[in-house]
């Protein structure tokens, strides 16, 4: 009898045990927000939102400026070019030895006597 009192109380022990290990099921935390809080991270999105939106555009228009910028200074770079060609081409035109030729292929002679010099 002792024997099946002690056996009994083994077999107790090792379904608590059994009992004891099996694995507890974890609830599910339900997490509730106030009103306050919903208003908080509902602020902040919009801002995170608004902030985004701001700064692309932003980036938008300083690129757009900047590739206006660039175009200009392409345009004006090449109008200084054709007033550089222009320059030259007056230098060339405006030697004695050209307007001479032209005055005498259009019959005026030189008369010394009415030549007055005009310097800068």
């Amino acid at each position: 009898m002792a024997a099946a009192r002690i056996q009994q109380k083994v077999q107790q022990v090792q379904q608590e045990q059994h009992v004891q290990r099996a694995p507890k099921k974890k609830r599910k935390r339900n997490i509730r927000w106030t009103v306050g809080e919903k208003m908080v991270f509902v602020s902040f999105l919009v801002f995170a939102l608004y902030s985004s939106v701001t700064i692309i555009s932003n980036q938008f228009t300083i690129y757009h400026v900047n590739k206006e910028a660039q175009q200009l200074q392409t345009s004006i770079e090449e109008q200084e070019k054709r007033n550089r060609d222009l320059y030259v081409q007056v230098q060339e035109l405006s030697t004695y030895e050209r307007i001479l030729a032209k005055a005498k292929e259009l019959g005026l002679t030189l008369n010394e006597n009415n030549v007055k010099v005009v310097q800068d």
